[in-house]
């Protein structure tokens, strides 16, 4: 990344971080916590089966879990690859007063797992969800609810201190095309299955 690239999104990073509080800090912890939406994993889940029956839940509920392998194995990739440090690993980023929710973590940071596999996890679901017959405003809310945990999932990486908006933005993308290219793989399958009875 160039010099001046990298100082505008440090500059961009450290001002979204800035906006922080005692309340909004739990609430970006819960966020950034994998495990705390573990339940919300087994809803989904739920109603997969219940909307689709049991061969398409599958067939979707693989699909979605490629997805965050994929994601993951990207940014694991990107991240000794490219070695940019994360944001609580920078001295220019501590002195302009980052605010840290967690520890650290792993030295680097490019580009936002959590991002990606929030955005993945949304859109791959989202096409999933579309193989209902009758589709009705259920799924406008499911879709508006969907991509508004992603980007919180997504910001709290900002807010917690370890990622710059910029590994946010690349690590969005990367997860809408692996999201959007499994959900089209789970598409085409479901769709040469015979319906359930």
């Amino acid at each position: 990344m160039t010099g001046a690239l990298h100082t505008l999104d440090q500059d961009l990073s450290l001002q979204i971080n800035s906006l922080h509080s005692p309340f909004t800090d739990g609430l970006w912890q819960l966020f950034s916590d994998k495990t705390f939406w573990f339940p919300m994993y087994a809803l989904l889940i739920l109603f997969l089966v219940r909307r689709l029956g049991w061969k398409k839940a599958l067939a979707c509920t693989l699909g979605i879990a490629l997805t965050i392998v994929l994601c993951d194995q990207s940014a694991n990739l990107l991240k000794y690859s490219v070695g940019r440090l994360r944001p609580c690993y920078s001295l220019r980023m501590l002195q302009g007063g980052l605010h840290i929710l967690e520890g650290r973590g792993s030295f680097f940071g490019f580009f936002s797992a959590h991002a990606a596999n929030a955005f993945g996890l949304a859109l791959c679901s989202l096409q999933c969800f579309r193989l209902q017959e009758r589709r009705g405003p259920a799924l406008r809310g499911y879709a508006w609810f969907i991509f508004a945990w992603a980007l919180l999932v997504s910001a709290s990486r900002i807010f917690a201190g370890k990622h710059y908006l910029g590994d946010v933005l690349v690590g969005i993308a990367v997860g809408l095309f692996w999201g959007w290219l499994m959900g089209l793989a789970v598409r085409r399958v479901c769709a040469i299955w015979p319906k359930e009875s």
